[in-house]
């Protein structure tokens, strides 16, 4: 997997999910599992195929995050350079058609939360706006054809 790159507090909140899926969400559902066995025959014991069947999508999900964890580069964010749109910029851009103003963060796709106004770099938005100085336009292609984007501001 290729390097995830992400803020101190990005990797701080992925270390908190790992913790409480292997304290809590593993002990819960290997009690689970010992209940269900513990009511007898296992060929026809729906509770106790349903906790197996739970205990390995919690593995699963416990595995990717070992592997995002493993492949965190953390970004000094008092190192970044407002000249140019990159990861870990704040960003004010305006649809050039609409005349609609935005405030977006870049940031990886882990950390990223539209509702907080943080777009994964991995967007199309975010891919025309990277290298994009102030006062230049970025065409973007969305599903739904084109959209132009003026940068306004960078490190608001």
């Amino acid at each position: 997997m290729a390097a995830i790159y992400m803020t101190e507090d990005g990797y701080r909140k992925l270390m908190e999910e790992l913790s409480e899926m292997e304290s809590v969400q593993r002990p819960a559902i290997s009690k689970q599992i010992a209940d269900a066995r513990d009511k007898g025959d296992l060929s026809e014991n729906a509770e106790y195929d349903a906790a197996r069947e739970a205990q390995g999508l919690l593995e699963m999900k416990i595995a990717i995050l070992k592997d995002k964890i493993a492949n965190a580069r953390m970004i000094d964010e008092s190192k970044i350079k407002t000249d140019k749109v990159q990861i870990l910029t704040k960003v004010k851009i305006r649809n050039t058609k609409t005349a609609q103003e935005m405030i977006y963060t870049l940031v990886s796709e882990s950390e990223a939360n539209f509702k907080e106004g943080k777009l994964s770099v991995t967007t199309p938005i975010a891919q025309g706006l990277l290298g994009k100085e102030v006062g230049q336009k970025a065409l973007v292609r969305v599903p739904s054809g084109e959209m132009e984007f003026e940068v306004l501001e960078i490190g608001l």
